[in-house]
């Protein structure tokens, strides 16, 4: 009887038992990369210049810390997973972590973070629409809509049928394009900079204390694709290949980004936009260019950004296998989106939000918790623990500091309008 109540102490003091995934049909290691990739350069890539006017140069360091700190917890993410094959989605985690209060949690701030990025999209393809094409106005049901407004219902429109797509498979085609979007983007700005005569001349900041919150924010919302990392990690064929995935996306994510900050603080220093395509000259074909493929990418992020939300609602119905069910709860959360976008057309601001209280919550935050409690780091004091506590304590900072900032500025621009 001692000899067994020794051997049960003994197991609760040791790691979860790995149980391996066996390989099976699903997306093979390039599409899983370019699902991976395109979650990972997102909207994001239009605002990082901002983000260096933010913080100042320095701030480029700011963001490769940030991308080896969200690549790690991806891999926290990935490990969490391989405790239990039943485990298929990122409010699984938590609870297998902390019960059903964990599972609600994690829930809460996922979707939301989705829900408010796809929000993001629209706004992004109604501002730069807007600056395409000035005055331009459509009736809706007998009441005249013009300016960002229309663009917006006209982007969730087209937006609409994409998210019918339920095969990650698929979607890989189109995350295919999202990638190319993106290549032609960078490669466009830096047309319009040496070749169009905008010119690399402004020198910018080396440090700006104020700015640094915002900063910290929008770098870490460029790198918010955990909530979706479950997602793809399941539709894999060989998910022991999951952290090289990681590795090339991060990486590939990094140097997108990084390239797109530096050419657009010196091509506008100080003065960038929260959206850089918005500083551009609209005459110049690089110019066009890079706008439309700033257009394309929303097209093609949007319904694997949503998938998860539409997934969990369905589930919840007793029809979770009904096709026009499916597509009717598709249809109502772009048209939900939509609604937000016109509520609060705040780009830049909202980007902060979303980085700030829920990017760092969900891409930094609860791997670190939900690793420590599913493998009692806790109990066993090393370098693990310290590192994953000292993330903890600087996310939760940040957290704080760029919430408060970022509300403060999106509560302001409301009064104003």
């Amino acid at each position: 009887m001692d000899l067994h109540g020794a051997e049960r102490v003994e197991s609760q003091n040791q790691p979860p038992k790995l149980v391996p995934h066996p390989p099976k049909f699903g997306t093979s290691f390039l599409r899983t990369c370019f699902n991976g990739l395109n979650t990972l350069s997102g909207v994001g890539i239009i605002s990082i210049p901002y983000a260096l006017s933010q913080g100042g140069w320095l701030g480029l360091l700011i963001l490769f810390f940030v991308a080896i700190l969200c690549c790690y917890t991806g891999f926290l993410l990935r490990r969490c997973m391989d405790i239990d094959p039943l485990i298929k989605t990122y409010p699984d985690i938590g609870k297998l972590a902390f019960g059903a209060k964990g599972r609600a949690l994690v829930s809460t701030f996922m979707y939301l973070e989705l829900y408010l990025i796809a929000v993001e999209f629209l706004i992004l393809e109604g501002d730069n629409l807007n600056k395409l094409f000035p005055n331009t106005s459509f009736l809706i049901f007998g009441k005249k809509v013009g300016g960002k407004q229309c663009f917006v219902v006209l982007a969730a429109l087209v937006i609409m049928p994409t998210t019918w797509l339920k095969n990650m498979g698929l979607l890989a085609y189109v995350s295919a394009g999202g990638v190319l979007a993106t290549l032609v983007l960078i490669g466009s700005i830096f047309w319009v900079g040496e070749v169009d005569g905008v010119g690399f001349h402004q020198k910018g900041m080396l440090w700006e204390w104020s700015g640094l919150p915002t900063a910290i924010s929008l770098y870490t919302f460029c790198y918010c694709g955990h909530a979706v990392f479950p997602t793809i990690y399941i539709s894999m064929k060989d998910k022991s290949q999951f952290s090289k995935v990681l590795l090339v996306c991060f990486a590939l994510a990094t140097i997108s980004y990084g390239s797109t900050a530096i050419l657009g603080y010196l091509m506008f220093g100080q003065n960038v936009m929260s959206q850089v395509t918005l500083n551009l000259p609209t005459r110049p074909l690089s110019s066009k260019i890079a706008i439309y493929s700033t257009l394309i990418n929303p097209i093609t992020k949007y319904a694997i950004i949503v998938s998860p939300i539409a997934t969990a609602i369905e589930d919840t119905t007793p029809f979770y296998d009904s096709r026009p069910i499916s597509l009717f709860i598709r249809t109502i959360l772009v048209i939900s989106t939509m609604v937000v976008a016109l509520t609060i057309p705040f780009f830049g601001y909202v980007m902060a939000f979303i980085g700030s209280f829920l990017s760092i919550s969900v891409s930094i935050l609860f791997p670190c918790l939900c690793y420590l409690k599913i493998y009692r780091v806790h109990k066993h004091f090393g370098s693990e623990l310290i590192l994953i506590m000292t993330i903890l304590a600087m996310g939760f900072l940040v957290a704080v500091m760029g919430t408060y900032t970022s509300l403060r500025e999106i509560v302001k621009n409301l009064q104003l309008t």
